[in-house]
């Protein structure tokens, strides 16, 4: 006997079910309370106008009109309760206990839910002082820029702040200006996600559950994800974005884990569970849970629902999901578009009359009514704020949109808003152009490794007592992939006619390869074969393995050099080399049981290549149209390709062999090729994961310049070159910071990343931030601040850096003297741009020589006044938030406005020693003095010129035999060691200027 089913809500969701029930020949009339135009007397559906807030009136009317089942759309009612009261009073209805719709009503007691239950979600924390909130914000060792309001807020309760300061400002505006009312009396405070937004709905009868193709909203108003954020403004299902894979995954570590954990709880869930999960590459991570259906997602699962939806939702309520599979369109894709008000999700309009919605019932497209009303006489007008949706059904999003947008086009009402760009993330997936691989130039990584799997048991086999097979090996790369690099190095070799790189290059391969084992090397072996011995080219190679054999440390005990005239080329050639290393047993790495959740990981800095990728190099060049002999668009001035890609390898023997002999080293991976993806899970348990930050160290000008042109992915660029880390060392916290003082002292390296657990189906490397540093280098400092995991760079693990900008007009030998202070682990402060008044300056090529910071011209001829180049100097150390300037030779005297407003933070060096000979011609006027001695001052800016509270001075002798040239290169060479002394001082706190121009001596900071 055919039921009557009774639907709660008003909205685009309460009318698409109402219209798929309707559509089962188990349901009579489909009632909708309160309903809206679009389910008003159509068919089967008609209003009801019970209320729906009083639930022993609701109870009462589906007795008296024989309702059989209660299908709740929106989140209040379940809040509040509807389905145990209705429930308690013998009426059938759909949706999770009051009890169970915490997860929704409660974000405090969802997030405490998800930590109980170890369901991956972002970290957080719950607040009812928004103070406790605000300071939160601050300190969190994360990007803590997500704020919610705990409670219900018709799915707007939640701001996704662009910095701290808008974020501490929404905990004020829902905590202090009740936003969202109730609903923010108190507040979670979650951290930035970075990955893709997708929805995964659920039918679950409390102990199976049966996903649903996974969708994807769009919460902002306008195009492009622009504007203020909506309930939702559209949607389109599948998600090609979400393999089966990723499906599976979601569905054991989110969806069956809620619905075991409720059940383990006490709360069997039943009903529609809602996970909103972000796509990390972490694995996927749940942003929030909704106990319903979405609103606009039930728009575009509706129509996709094979199955008879009133059987579903009974088989729901019977617990017999799992003997009655539910069933979905296949090769099928739906995107509904809403229509809403103007100046939506603000006021708004009621009561405009809607036209043109017969005509598109006639165009195969449904529209799924919410804020409309019938009007009087006739006719359907607005009465809410998202006002339709127009859904299509289609064999391929592209179609789909396009026949949603077209019924768009179809209907009117005035001032209508409405987005063209539903499924927009789905479409650039879809059509991304795909960038060249290693696999397009011919070497096939993953095939490599399949052989190493293979031969690793053959050479197992043939071990000896006695003998560790771990220092016998030269590489974990097969060794058709290393004789490849080494053809292809060679035929650049020959283009360019520089072949001792080579020599340095095989050595380092070997070298390195030993050194990650732990092992000391020895001895090395190299074997050289050719097509036509070339005995100038043959002994440019060998010359350059002796060479590099010397920087190792090792011993060349020969070699062996074949001629094979018909095997190569006249020109070719070939190289191989063994290198033995020894090490004691207990000291060989990696020390896998050492290695743990929480330890560090260091970089040290590679000198580009490091003869890897060669193959997709030559594929990049040819795109590109250019030579090895043409002009670098990296690397140093005067260079050309070809010398830029042949910079030899880094020998790390003497560098990291004491720092290996101290045990604080528990593994060390060689980048070579695979690059970090592949090299970094080689030295690590299976149950770690690597999190590294692409911000934290400096990349090469030459990777980006391959990433660009090449158009690579960054999975492409981390598993094909080292991104400029020649090798990655694992480290306890205790001992990251003296172990990267130690490689600071020689070596440019970083704390580049940390150790944590595995998460399933997770990736085992995980690089943030790579595409946006590869974008920003060169002029990118690498970021010393706090990683997410606590960890810090620099000596100092309390106090971060002053940002320093440098003004220069000439040679910038000073700023020199500046830029050799910074580099050093110890200083208190970091360049972070340079600015000249004059282009082209020798100062200037300094600064970019570096590649560490921003170098600026802003050209004093080109303003008008001293003010309004002041101004502009003024604007450029604001927008890079810079603490302290340090005037180098900035022959620009400055506007009293620009002093007193950087009065205390504005350094200048004066070669004399002041207040003697101030102004121009200082060393003239002290020779013609007569005195026996003078020096240089480093002193606070103030108006008066060379006035200014003195901070460090050095006396310089005047010899009688000194010309002004010469007096002026020794107050020079002092000046290069008064001012860094200077920028330590200011940078750190022990000096500060008192606002009565006195200076104030910080004994705590000095000692």
């Amino acid at each position: 006997m055919a039921e009557r089913v009774l639907v709660i809500g008003s909205g685009g969701r309460e009318h698409a079910l109402a219209w798929k029930l309707a559509q089962s020949p188990h349901v009579q009339q489909v009632l909708v309370a309160p309903g809206n135009a679009g389910t008003a007397n159509s068919g089967k559906i008609s209003n009801s106008a019970v209320s729906v807030n009083n639930h022993s009136i609701l109870a009462q009317y589906c007795k008296d009109h024989n309702v059989g089942l209660v299908v709740v759309g929106p989140e209040v009612p379940l809040a509040a309760g509807i389905v145990d009261d209705l429930t308690a009073a013998g009426v059938t209805c759909f949706g999770p206990s009051a009890k169970a719709a915490q997860l929704e009503a409660s974000k405090s007691f969802s997030k405490s839910f998800m930590d109980r239950h170890n369901i991956p979600t972002a970290r957080w924390n719950s607040f009812t002082d928004p103070q406790d909130a605000c300071k939160y914000i601050q300190d969190a060792e994360f990007p803590a820029l997500v704020v919610k309001a705990s409670g219900l807020a018709a799915g707007k309760g939640v701001v996704v702040a662009r910095d701290k300061d808008e974020a501490r400002k929404a905990v004020l505006d829902i905590m202090k200006d009740k936003a969202f009312g109730s609903a923010g009396e108190t507040v979670v405070v979650e951290e930035q996600l970075e990955g893709e937004e997708v929805s995964c709905l659920c039918f679950s009868d409390g102990i199976t559950v049966s996903p649903m193709p996974p969708a994807q909203d769009h919460k902002r108003l306008l195009d492009g994800d622009q504007g203020p954020n909506t309930g939702g403004m559209g949607a389109y299902c599948p998600t090609p974005q979400v393999s089966e894979e990723v499906l599976q995954e979601i569905k054991r570590s989110v969806l069956q884990k809620t619905v075991d954990g409720m059940r383990e709880e006490g709360t069997p869930y039943v009903g529609v569970l809602y996970a909103g999960v972000m796509l990390t590459k972490q694995g996927p991570k749940v942003l929030e849970f909704n106990c319903r259906f979405g609103d606009p997602e039930c728009q575009v699962l509706m129509p996709l629902l094979k199955s008879d939806l009133y059987e579903v939702l009974k088989n729901t309520l019977q617990a017999d999901l799992s003997s009655s599979p539910v069933q979905w369109l296949e090769n099928s894709t739906a995107v509904t578009v809403v229509m809403a008000s103007g100046g939506y999700p603000a006021s708004y309009k009621k009561g405009l009359e809607i036209t043109g919605l017969s005509q598109v019932s006639e165009m195969g497209i449904q529209v799924f009514h919410a804020g409309t009303a019938l009007k009087e006489g006739g006719g359907v007008i607005t009465s809410g704020g998202r006002v339709l949706t127009v859904t299509a059904v289609r064999p391929t999003l592209e179609s789909a949109l396009c026949s949603a947008n077209e019924g768009v086009a179809v209907i009117s009402f005035p001032d209508a808003v409405y987005r063209r760009d539903i499924g927009h993330h789905a479409i650039t997936y879809l059509t991304r152009t795909r960038g060249l691989t290693y696999k397009d130039s011919g070497v096939d990584i993953a095939a490599g490794n399949r052989l190493v799997d293979v031969i690793k048991p053959l050479a197992k086999a043939t071990s000896r007592p006695g003998q560790s097979s771990l220092v016998y090996q030269e590489s974990d790369l097969p060794l058709s992939q290393l004789s490849h690099y080494v053809v292809i190095t060679a035929r650049i070799a020959q283009a360019c006619g520089i072949h001792s790189t080579l020599g340095q290059d095989l050595v380092a391969m070997c070298v390195n390869d030993v050194l990650a084992q732990g092992a000391e090397p020895l001895f090395f072996l190299d074997y050289f074969s050719c097509g036509h011995l070339d005995v100038r080219v043959a002994s440019s190679v060998i010359g350059g393995i002796a060479d590099a054999c010397q920087m190792a440390g090792c011993a060349l005990l020969g070699g062996e050099t074949a001629e094979m005239p018909g095997v190569y080329g006249p020109s070719d050639y070939d190289l191989a080399g063994f290198c033995v290393g020894a090490v004691e047993r207990g000291a060989v790495l990696p020390r896998l049981k050492d290695i743990m959740e929480g330890d560090l990981l260091i970089g040290v800095a590679s000198s580009g290549l490091h003869s890897n990728g060669f193959s997709l190099v030559r594929k990049i060049l040819e795109r590109t149209s250019l030579q090895y002999s043409s002009p670098a668009p990296f690397g140093q001035p005067g260079q050309n390709i070809g010398e830029v890609l042949l910079t030899p390898t880094k020998i790390y023997s003497r560098l990291l062999q004491p720092i290996l002999r101290s045990g604080a080293v528990k593994a060390y991976a060689h980048i070579t090729g695979g690059g970090l993806l592949e090299n970094i899970p080689r030295i690590l348990p299976p149950e770690l994961a690597v999190d590294l930050d692409a911000s934290r160290w400096r990349i090469p000008a030459v990777f980006s310049w391959l990433q660009r042109e090449g158009s690579l992915s960054e999975e492409e660029m981390s598993r094909t070159f080292n991104c400029g880390l020649g090798a990655v060392l694992v480290v306890s916290k205790q001992d990251a910071q003296r172990v990267l003082r130690l490689l600071q002292a020689q070596e440019e390296a970083w704390i580049v990343g940390s150790l944590a657990h595995k998460q399933p189906g997770a990736e085992t490397v995980v690089i943030r931030n790579l595409e946006q540093s590869l974008k920003d280098s060169p002029g990118r400092s690498p970021d010393t601040s706090v990683l997410q995991n606590g960890a810090l760079h620099g000596e100092h693990s309390t106090r971060k850096r002053t940002r320093v900008a440098v003004l220069i007009s000439g040679t910038g030998t000073n700023l020199q003297a500046l830029m050799e202070q910074v580099k050093k682990p110890s200083s208190s402060a970091e360049i972070v741009m340079v600015i000249s008044n004059r282009p082209g300056v020798m100062g200037l090529k300094r600064a970019s020589m570096a590649v560490l910071f921003v170098c600026q011209v802003v050209d004093h001829k080109l303003y008008g006044s001293r003010a309004e180049f002041d101004g502009t100097i003024d604007k450029v150390l604001e927008e890079f938030r810079v603490e302290l300037v340090c005037l180098a030779g900035f022959m620009r005297i400055l506007t009293g406005p620009f002093v007193r407003k950087w009065s205390g933070k504005m350094l200048n060096i004066h070669p004399s020693l002041l207040p003697s000979f101030k102004g121009v011609n200082a060393q003239k006027q002290a020779l013609q003095a007569g005195v026996r001695v003078t020096g240089c001052t480093v002193h606070f800016v103030a108006e008066e010129v060379d006035a200014g509270a003195i901070v460090v001075q050095e006396a310089v002798p005047i010899l009688v035999t000194d010309t002004e040239d010469s007096l002026s290169e020794r107050i020079r060479e002092a000046e290069h060691r008064a001012f860094p002394a200077a920028l330590e001082l200011v940078g750190s706190g022990a000096v500060k200027l008192r606002d009565d121009g006195r200076l104030v001596w910080n004994q705590s900071v000095q000692g």
